[in-house]
């Protein structure tokens, strides 16, 4: 160990967390302040230990020590927490939510501001250092590991569960770097984990090495956390229990009331920086305080003068494109189809997309529950595994926050996941992984990005339906940045969207609709294995001048019904709702005059809504008639079959919606 930068580090640390507790937040210069002060040795010796080009770690926001350690720059950290350019996000996060390409230490991936959130990223990035080993592609992946670094309080997370089940199981190169100081906020250990200590806990875990140390301890601390990377090198999981002291409050604002003076005393008396003095007592410590503080203010300073972040630049990154900030611009590149002639379903369209694409990228990965052996609950990834072995096509634990979560780490380690959630309502565990995806590329200013395909079945089923099977919700993905979503009603425009989605830069989600997975309506001829579409583009099903009817999904069928001997109705199928063709749309509407939407997600806050309200925008002197919505009501898809298609925009509610706008 390499003792007098240690020193230092820590030092500039804590002077780091003593200039803003002390000045830079009653200056008002600092919104967030965070101290790490009792955490620093710790994280500072693990970084230490991380050599290998391709190690990589998630961090929280009490990790700045380990940041400076592993080549953050005072001067970045202060511009972070001033919010300024030149920081890590360029002013679009918090200032204590990091990322970091590689530097003196590890690649550190995106951190979320979600406590927990941490931990099954990373657990993709190990899942990464697998496949590259097991591939032989790329041997200077060999002896990698991946970690995780939090507090005694995110383990109750699910995050941490999901993570411990996945690396556990998979036997996989991890290590989780639990920080215990015995308080979330105000919460104590003991209604974290019963007894108060984890490692305790987890040793009957199978596959999971356990070491406790004390990370106040210079010499405890060390040995042991290097004993914990050595093991992790050798391929096999691990988790290393630090008690460390939280000296000051969560935030600036917290004045530990809920510590008892004796508590405070200790505390101070197990201070990490007046051990490691004493354990390096001929290091002349007020001459490198002097130097280090006065290289400390010399950055606060300079960095507080980094010019502010472009107002204007706030909508950037959200995906690859600059114009997709927009939804109204392409993404992919049509090809015409090259039919062979046979009809096939939509479900053999997703499959042979998935395999064409397979051929020619090894690095496509498949996985979610049941997808393996069993080849997908509906059928989507049948005989894959045999086809292109387990590496690549996996099952997982039923976890979607595992599923989504590990594959912001293999989006990261360069890999393209494939993550199947079997049902819509499956995903709501993952919404917070989702989110964090979709938002990956701007909170870090373009510096990461996680392009995905989520694939995920749903809408009613042929013969039935019911509330937890049978839910769209849309207009929710529709919401949620950084997210494009694909909604195809033919095996056609799945083959085209899927393999557009497969090649692109952002992540996107795949909606399969069960009730045209398998039907004759959905089927079409093969359009070849170099078929694209483009995202963003409708499809005109009929050409018309008096009314126009937008749709998607299962729903363009009943339309078609509905439409047969009906004159002048043109009719769009949406295929993609982030982004949406709001040109077609608008083009059709200022020439009809007329506008019926219909689909199958509920009426109150339903995508419905966005398209009626750019219309009304943007094409209101070109009305005749006010705009129409026919939607499932506010209710949930209920079981019983008759009472399914009493909820459903059926034919004959359509049909009679078209008869009314056309006489208005």
């Amino acid at each position: 160990m390499d003792w007098p930068k240690i020193a230092r580090l820590l030092l500039t640390s804590r002077i780091m967390d003593e200039l803003e507790e002390n000045e830079l937040v009653p200056q008002g210069k600092i919104m967030y302040q965070f101290s790490a002060k009792g955490h620093e040795l710790a994280q500072i010796l693990l970084a230490q230990t991380l050599t290998h080009p391709h190690d990589a770690a998630t961090v929280y926001y009490r990790s700045r020590p380990f940041m400076l350690a592993a080549g953050l720059s005072v001067q970045e950290a202060f511009a972070a927490g001033y919010a300024k350019t030149g920081s890590p996000s360029e002013g679009r996060d918090v200032g204590v939510v990091f990322s970091m390409k590689a530097r003196d230490s590890a690649t550190v991936l995106p951190s979320s501001g979600a406590v927990g959130a941490q931990y099954t990223p990373a657990a993709g990035w190990a899942q990464a250092i697998r496949y590259r080993q097991k591939t032989g592609k790329d041997n200077n992946w060999d002896h990698a590991i991946a970690l995780a670094l939090g507090g005694e309080g995110s383990t109750a997370a699910n995050g941490f569960w999901a993570a411990l089940n996945i690396v556990t199981t998979r036997d996989l190169p991890y290590l989780f770097f639990i920080e215990d100081n015995g308080f979330a906020i105000s919460v104590r250990s003991e209604s974290q984990t019963p007894g108060g200590n984890l490692a305790a806990n987890l040793r009957s875990y199978k596959n999971l090495h356990i070491i406790e140390a004390d990370g106040t301890d210079p010499v405890d601390a060390s040995v042991k956390i290097a004993q914990a990377v050595a093991y992790v090198r050798d391929g096999k999981p691990c988790l290393i229990r630090l008690k460390v002291v939280r000296i000051m409050g969560h935030t600036f604002i917290d004045d530990q009331s809920y510590k008892s003076d004796v508590e405070r005393e200790e505390d101070i008396e197990r201070d990490p920086l007046n051990r490691l003095k004493d354990f390096l007592p001929d290091l002349d410590w007020d001459a490198l305080e002097k130097e280090v503080e006065a290289e400390v203010r010399a950055a606060a300073d300079i960095a507080f003068q980094h010019p502010d972040p472009e107002p204007a630049s706030a909508t950037d990154q959200l995906f690859s494109s600059p114009s997709l900030t927009e939804k109204e611009s392409l993404s992919g590149t049509a090809i015409s189809p090259d039919q062979d002639g046979s009809r096939i379903s939509l479900i053999e369209a997703v499959k042979r997309t998935l395999e064409s694409e397979m051929l020619i990228n090894p690095d496509i990965l498949v996985f979610g529950e049941d997808v393996g052996l069993k080849g997908g609950v509906h059928g989507a990834t049948a005989h894959m595994q045999e086809k292109f072995g387990e590496e690549r096509v996996f099952d997982t634990s039923l976890s979607e926050e595992g599923i989504m979560g590990s594959a912001v780490g293999l989006s990261a380690a360069g890999l393209m996941p494939v993550p199947e959630i079997q049902f819509r309502k499956y995903a709501d565990p993952a919404t917070e992984q989702i989110n964090d995806i979709g938002t990956l590329r701007w909170r870090t200013a373009g510096k990461f990005s996680a392009p995905m395909v989520l694939r995920i079945p749903v809408g009613f089923g042929r013969k039935t339906g019911d509330p937890w099977h049978s839910v769209t919700g849309e207009a929710i993905y529709a919401h949620t940045l950084g997210w494009q979503l694909a909604y195809p009603s033919n095996a056609a425009d799945a083959a085209g969207l899927l393999r557009t989605a497969l090649r692109g830069e952002d992540p996107v989600i795949f909606f399969e609709h069960r009730a045209l997975l398998d039907t004759s309506q959905a089927r079409r001829p093969w359009p070849g294995d170099a078929y694209t579409l483009p995202l963003g583009v409708a499809n005109k099903l009929s050409e018309g001048e008096a009314l126009t009817v937008v749709t998607w999904g299962a729903m363009v069928y009943p339309v078609l019904e509905a439409s047969k001997g009906l004159e002048g109705v043109e009719i769009l199928d949406l295929r993609t709702i982030s982004p949406w063709d709001k040109v077609s749309v608008l083009s059709s509407v200022k020439k009809t005059g007329r506008c019926l939407i219909v689909h199958e997600d509920t009426l109150t806050g339903g995508f419905a809504g966005e398209i009626m309200a750019v219309i009304a925008s943007e094409a209101f002197e070109w009305l005749d008639a006010p705009p129409q919505r026919l939607t499932t009501p506010d209710t949930p898809i209920p079981y019983n079959l008759p009472m399914m298609n009493a909820v459903l925009p059926g034919m004959e509610k359509i049909r009679k919606k078209m008869n009314w706008l056309l006489a208005y």
